[in-house]
């Protein structure tokens, strides 16, 4: 499917006037596409805010595709995507950059190595943080101000005031009541255009699978389409954790069923990543039922 097909002559030439051009040496950052929205809306509004100089929080279910969504909007704007996985442990030097010690002329010199913020910001390229409320509270604040209209950020190791150059934007993930998250504050929030990300699902699904996958055989497919289509529903109605309709997980299924059977391709990449029995005999009854 051509993503030209689903965004207006407005949005593209929105998208044109804000690619990039020349990005030597960093070129292997730009993102490979093949993200298809289920809702054209969601990549018009996401190239739109982008292109005003908007950062977006892309919130979603886990494997729904934020991830990829991220990279085809990299694709897109030609734009080299630098990215932050959070966690508990994230702290200023994996956002910054780091000190370390060189040798110069036989002296024992102080360098420093920027790390994705910096690069990000002085290159004009996106920056993309991955699962932004698992980090602690405490440690996002450094880049309010790489978040905020002033776009700057004052390097925290070195004293120097990084203003990023034009381009720059920002790009951030979000699993809502994971484990391990915390709520992101108001105040943070409010730096974002937010995007709802849902899981694909039906015909858009059917052609991720055939992109996306080594799986081919047209009858597997709609029945991996199906059983995708049952778990979204238990897990929308509680019946099953988020992870069990995670779309990257029933890829990778996809892709083992061309060499195993299908209901042993279930089990490896789907059934046994569950914690609670019922949920793994859930899956398993479903599966069966189609395969």
């Amino acid at each position: 499917m051509n993503i030209d097909t689903l965004i207006s002559e407005q949005t593209r030439e929105l998208l044109k006037k804000s690619q990039g051009s020349s990005h030597s040496g960093n070129e292997y950052l730009i993102g490979k596409g093949g993200y298809i929205p289920p809702d054209p809306d969601l990549l018009t509004d996401a190239i739109t805010a982008l292109a005003m100089g908007k950062n977006i929080l892309l919130k979603g279910p886990t494997g729904a595709g934020k991830t990829k969504f991220a990279e085809t909007l990299s694709f897109l704007f030609k734009r080299p995507l630098h990215m932050i996985n959070c966690s508990v442990d994230l702290d200023a030097e994996s956002l910054v950059g780091a000190r370390y010690l060189d040798y110069k002329d036989n002296k024992q010199v102080i360098e420093f190595a920027p790390g994705p913020v910096i690069k990000a910001m002085k290159n004009g390229h996106f920056l993309y943080i991955d699962e932004i409320n698992m980090a602690k509270p405490e440690t996002l604040p450094l880049i309010n101000g790489v978040l905020d209209y002033r776009k700057m950020i004052t390097n925290p190791f070195t004293g120097e005031v990084v203003m990023a150059a034009d381009g720059f934007g920002v790009i951030a993930a979000i699993n809502e009541g994971y484990i391990g998250t915390v709520p992101l504050n108001e105040a943070l929030k409010n730096r974002f255009i937010v995007i709802d990300v849902p899981y694909l699902q039906g015909e858009q699904l059917n052609h991720l699978i055939q992109d996306s996958t080594s799986l081919k055989d047209s009858v597997l497919i709609e029945r991996f389409v199906k059983l995708s289509g049952d778990l979204v529903l238990a897990a929308n109605q509680g019946r099953l954790s988020e992870e069990a309709a995670s779309i990257r997980a029933l890829l990778d299924a996809c892709d083992l069923s061309t060499a195993l059977p299908p209901l042993r391709a279930i089990k490896r990449a789907i059934i046994d990543k569950m914690d609670e029995e019922k949920e793994r005999d859930f899956i398993r009854n479903l599966a069966e039922t189609l395969f």
